[in-house]
């Protein structure tokens, strides 16, 4: 049973920073790609950026060079340094874990609650 919780989102004004972090915790065999996504009201879940278990990162072009996405192995913690925010970033942010519970299990995706962010101009 994998558990993905989310914290640190909230209301900052344009040109503003934000870091959420997403925190794994339960039965953990290996943690593999994670990622954060958003979605704004009425338009679809998008990827925002994601990271394998090797630090290698993906970022949409919308936030590339503005955002940066990290991990603690050790803490199974995704984090998102969200600088120079923009009002069009305004969205429920969702992380999400490419996470195996066992040995003899296949990696299932598990997603967190969501958390708001809201960026004023």
């Amino acid at each position: 049973q994998v558990q993905l919780v989310e914290s640190g989102g909230g209301l900052v004004q344009a040109g503003g920073s934000l870091r959420p972090s997403c925190a794994a915790s339960g039965s953990i065999y290996m943690n593999n790609a994670m990622g954060w996504y958003r979605q704004a009201p009425g338009k679809q879940r998008e990827l925002v950026a994601d990271i394998t278990m090797g630090g290698s990162t993906l970022y949409a072009d919308s936030v590339k060079g503005r955002f940066t996405i990290s991990r603690d192995n050790a803490k199974n913690t995704l984090y998102l340094q969200m600088n120079s925010l923009k009002p069009e970033d305004t969205a429920v942010y969702y992380c999400a874990g490419d996470i195996r519970s066992s040995a003899t299990t296949r990696s299932i995706r598990y997603w967190g609650q969501g958390t708001q962010v809201t960026v004023s101009s």
